[in-house]
């Protein structure tokens, strides 16, 4: 199973990782090597498939490729076009296309909207391979407890194989384990389920492709947020006598309609030697849950700006635990020497807060620029003396100070070509405290989904997983504070984010309505007020840059809410 990390329409790219690592497996004698779904035009393609162009050219590449792929049979997810277009896997045997499958079960919740591009296949495939029979599915297939695996099972199928693209969020590979563990089982079959990895845009495809036995035992496992090659001999023994015992097959063989199953025969193409069989690998162990974060943020935010092909980041260093998490996933991501951090002091910007966003860089030994902010700050309160004449200040004041930042921190972008990342997390963005053009300006929001709990967990693990304090002490247990008045704090506008954050996952990840969440053990009014909060804040968050999914229904592909919207939730 080649787990590999393509780049949405860098079809050429795409099909030479394809060959290289297609080539790597028949030097180690495979038999079959399998790739990602849609791996040819990179996942998701979108409304890249509204364009003919872009299908004749991944079909053209998928061609030119499989001539070279002799020696070894190939399954590769491609999009095919027949009258319609279809999310699709070519067998290649012999060095040319010998059959195609169709995904017959299209995605469309969360962040998937396949129906809107692909037609469904209309029936499954199984690959006969001498004695051995594969079952080929894509992704969505196999989650269907009486889907193609199923009826290609009692067809005869030792194997399914099942190309992926599936997106990472806490907690998703346990649950693919579960259910990949009760297809094996129920089906009394080998499933090899191969998935992606990489990061593209606000998704991370988190690889872990899986081999699990009839038995519901994981035998492989592919590592996590890399790109790997899982090569596995597969004992088909264990299949052929648990089916020989179950009386119940015979009876669901005749009951279910088996003779739906297309059935493609391939003749070898080496003479059958006995092979010098594969040492024995470990299985790669799954991550504990904040390393399993950690690494998303790391693959995403590397990936996102490598694909954008730029080079340099920039990040405005407060001093707070926001912008100190940032920086450290970005410092790690792309190393030390591509990021800069801004400091831009105020008058209200603590001693403490500068000593802190100092020592951060230093422990990351990135670049610091310095840029007070007062001057331009009191310039603008100048220019609106007039018109704010008999006004006392207000959040207007607050907001100016994060704008101010905002227009410096977007002319360096401008002047030296770094990307802005911001710093905003799940929590802030949920309520709306943040500033539009001040603290959001930037191309992308590395902890866009992170609640503020989650932050500081990352924050102490990423000390912890160091050895050494990288992110000042400091900043993990002084008030979370954005200093733009005397004194302030997040609490004198927020609720603990300790009962803020369970709030905000009860309303916005779970949809519980008020009377659930007060259920849940918190008071009427303070409920009330954070769906407010929340309610009100969608028109800022349509104007954020792009972020991470991390938690199972993120703002923007996974909940999309309208601005203008008079219903209320309370």
């Amino acid at each position: 199973m080649a787990q590999i990390n393509p780049t949405v329409g860098a079809l050429s790219k795409n099909a030479e990782k394809i060959l290289r690592f297609a080539d790597k497996a028949r030097s180690m004698e495979a038999d079959l090597v399998v790739f990602p779904e849609l791996v040819l035009t990179g996942y998701p393609p979108e409304d890249l498939l509204l364009k003919p162009r872009f299908i004749e050219d991944n079909i053209e590449w998928l061609n030119k490729i499989s001539p070279k792929m002799s020696g070894i049979t190939a399954i590769v997810g491609f999009v095919d076009s027949e009258e319609d277009i279809y999310n699709a896997a070519a067998i290649i045997h012999k060095g040319t296309v010998v059959s195609v499958y169709h995904k017959m079960f299209l995605p469309n919740y969360g962040v998937f909207d396949e129906q809107r591009y692909f037609q469904s296949g209309r029936g499954p495939l199984n690959i006969v391979m001498g004695d051995v029979i594969v079952g080929v599915g894509i992704c969505e297939d196999i989650w269907y407890l009486e889907g193609p695996a199923s009826v290609q099972a009692l067809a005869g199928a030792h194997v399914i194989v099942n190309i992926n693209a599936s997106p990472y969020h806490v907690g998703k590979s346990l649950l693919r384990e579960e259910m990949l563990v009760t297809r094996a089982l129920d089906n009394e079959v080998i499933v090899a389920y191969n998935n992606t990895v990489g990061g593209q845009d606000e998704l991370i495809f988190d690889g872990q492709g899986m081999i699990i036995n009839e038995e519901g035992a994981v035998v492989a496992r592919g590592k996590p947020f890399q790109e790997d090659l899982i090569v596995k001999d597969l004992d088909l023994s264990g299949v052929i006598r648990r089916r020989l015992r179950d009386t119940r097959r015979r009876h669901e063989k005749l009951e279910r309609s088996v003779a739906s199953v297309r059935e493609l025969t391939l003749h070898p193409e080496r003479v059958k030697r006995k092979k010098k069989g594969l040492p024995r690998k470990a299985v790669a162990e799954p991550l504990n849950r904040l390393e399993e974060v950690l690494r998303a943020l790391l693959l995403g935010t590397r990936d996102y700006v490598k694909k954008n092909r730029f080079r340099h980041c920039i990040i405005g260093l407060s001093g707070g635990i926001d912008s100190s998490l940032v920086a450290a996933v970005a410092a790690e991501a792309l190393g030390s020497k591509n990021l800069t951090g801004v400091v831009m002091p105020s008058k209200y910007s603590s001693p403490e807060s500068k000593a802190d966003a100092l020592a951060l860089a230093k422990n990351l030994g990135i670049k610091v620029i310095t840029v007070p902010i007062n001057k331009a700050f009191e310039s603008y309160l100048g220019l609106l003396k007039d018109v704010f004449r008999n006004r006392p200040p207000d959040v207007t004041e607050e907001n100016l100070q994060a704008r101010t930042r905002g227009n410096i921190i977007m002319a360096l972008s401008n002047k030296f070509g770094w990307l802005v990342l911001t710093t905003g997390n799940k929590s802030e963005m949920s309520v709306g405290y943040a500033t539009l053009y001040g603290d959001m300006a930037g191309g992308f929001a590395v902890i866009k989904d992170v609640p503020k709990t989650m932050v500081y967990e990352l924050a102490s693990y990423i000390n912890i997983r160091a050895g050494k304090p990288v992110i000042p002490e400091r900043v993990l247990v002084k008030p979370p504070s954005a200093e733009l008045k005397p004194g302030q704090t997040d609490q004198d506008t927020l609720p603990p984010y300790e009962m803020l954050d369970p709030i905000l996952k009860a309303y916005v990840e779970d949809d519980k309505s008020l009377d659930e969440i007060v259920a849940m053990g918190y008071k009427n009014g303070i409920v009330k007020r954070v769906i407010g909060m929340v309610d009100r804040s969608e028109y800022k968050r349509r104007q954020a840059p792009p972020g991470i999914k991390i938690t199972p229904r993120a703002f923007g592909k996974d909940r999309r809410m309208p601005i203008t919207n008079r219903y209320e939730s309370y």
